[in-house]
């Protein structure tokens, strides 16, 4: 099984613990150590698994929004974007839980014109806040069909860390990979009004492989 470079410390703290733990359960307990190690090597395992690299073909896309992560479509509601595009769009958020991959990936094809970092609180991932009152990222691409795209990284209550490895300029390709979340989070993707909405609210997503709306060219 492949993992994701963001898994390299977390397993080694993980592997650690794991070992330390084991070894005093053993000391200690003797045969009794087993209640102990069985459960923590199922969670050991859980941290691999949290990490994996599944293999996606990723096709090209002009039009088409691609689901940006693994998860639930959890809304989809016309909103204001305040941040980047200062205008009415369709928000379309999914919901990762932490056994869904958590590779985050370009909803769209084009060029990354804007990237902002942003500090914030913790609230659960689903709750609608989130969006403005957490830990976030935000990301806007130009698209090939000359839409401005804006989507965001949501850290949630467990979620305690983003990353994404773009910068202004950068060629964005729909479904290729951007970031990654630790644990369960949110993404949030902002299309302009006139967007054809493909999903609906309750739909599992595949990132990089389900096509969740359409652009008008």
């Amino acid at each position: 099984m492949k993992l994701h470079r963001e898994s390299k410390g977390t397993i080694l703290v993980a592997t650690i613990l794991f070992v330390i733990i084991s070894t005093l359960a053993i000391y200690f307990f003797k045969i009794w150590s087993l209640l102990i190690i069985m459960p923590l090597l199922v969670m050991y395992s859980l941290v691999f698994w949290f990490f994996r690299v599944p293999n996606r073909e990723i096709l090209d896309h002009k039009e088409n929004v691609i689901a940006p992560v693994d998860g639930k479509v959890v809304m989809i509601k016309e909103v204001e974007e305040t941040e980047f595009l200062k205008e009415k769009a369709i928000q379309i958020s999914i919901f990762m839980s932490p056994l869904n991959v958590h590779i985050c990936r370009y909803p769209v094809s084009g060029n990354v014109i804007y990237k902002k970092y942003h500090p914030g609180k913790y609230l659960v991932a689903w709750h609608e806040k989130s969006s403005t009152e957490n830990e976030r990222t935000t990301v806007a691409v130009e698209s090939l069909t000359h839409h401005k795209v804006v989507f965001r990284q949501i850290a949630g209550y467990v979620a305690r860390r983003i990353v994404f490895y773009c910068k202004e300029g950068d060629v964005a390709k729909a479904g290729h990979e951007f970031g990654f979340i630790k644990f369960g989070s949110r993404m949030d993707v902002f299309l302009p009004l006139d967007t054809e909405v493909l999903c609906k609210i309750g739909d599992k997503t595949k990132g990089g492989l389900d096509v969740i709306a359409r652009m008008k060219e």
